[in-house]
Order: structure tokens, then C-alpha cells, then sequence
């Protein structure tokens, strides 16, 4: 499934944000932007999966609507961390302190990457044979 690659790939370098200089703004720019992607890539690999289980959500669903589907299909995800993200996405617009910056690229790196990674972990393991065949 190339939305599932790109996951990784995404998720690969962001990975690497808590070995990052925490002080420099652009690479905290940096670690929001790369954030923002892999929310992205996350709910529409759900929504690739709920697809391929059947559930009606996929067919229309909000990144909110799909998150919230996707919690009975995978045990692993923590509802309040990803509705946390979906948050945090929905406010990075609106983020012009530095400080605010510096607290949202610290929550990246020690709940969202986490997060990420689990459900990275949990679809391998449940779509081993067949994620190749998905779109």
C-alpha cells in the first residue's frame, strides 16, 4: 500500500526529532511540519483500512469521524492522544508563539512519534500478508 510506505518513510525521519537541536526554531518548524504529514498519512491509511474491512465511514468520513471508526478496529490506538493530534493539527495555523511551538514539537516527539509508531507496529502485524495488494 503506497499510503502505508509513505507512513513509514514519513514517520522514519520524524523519528529522529528528539535527536534534533530543541533550541533552533526552524528545526522545531521542522518537526511541526513533518507532524502535520504524518497525521495526515496516518488517517487516510485508516481510512484505507476501514475501507478494506468494510466499515461505511470510509466511504465519507472527517478525519474525526475515521479516527473515531478506527478505534474498534485497533486496540492499540489511545482515542485521547489522537484526538490530540487531530487538535494540534487543526491548530497549527494559529500558532504564532515560540513557546507554544517549542510545547507542541516536545508532545511530537514524546507522545505522537509513540503513537505512530504503535500503529505502525499493529497494522504490519494485522495486514502482513495482504498490504501489498491494497491500493
Amino acid at each position: 500500500m503506497k499510503k502505508f510506505d509513505n507512513y513509514k518513510r514519513n514517520l522514519a525521519v520524524l523519528s529522529q526529532a528528539g535527536e534534533q537541536d530543541l533550541s533552533n526554531e526552524f528545526i522545531i518548524g521542522g518537526i511541526i511540519d513533518k507532524f502535520s504529514l504524518q497525521f495526515e498519512l496516518g488517517w487516510k491509511v485508516l481510512k484505507e483500512l476501514l475501507r478494506y474491512e468494510g466499515a461505511a465511514v470510509a466511504a465519507t468520513g472527517s478525519p474525526r469521524e475515521i479516527l473515531k471508526a478506527a478505534y474498534r478496529f485497533y486496540p492499540c490506538m489511545d482515542e485521547n492522544i489522537w484526538l490530540g493530534m487531530l487538535a494540534q493539527r487543526n491548530n497549527m495555523a494559529h500558532m504564532y508563539d515560540g513557546t507554544a511551538a517549542a510545547e507542541l514539537a516536545d508532545r511530537v516527539i514524546n507522545e505522537f512519534i509513540p503513537a505512530f509508531q504503535e500503529l505502525e507496529k499493529s497494522i504490519e502485524e494485522k495486514y502482513r500478508d495482504v498490504l501489498k495488494e491494497l491500493v
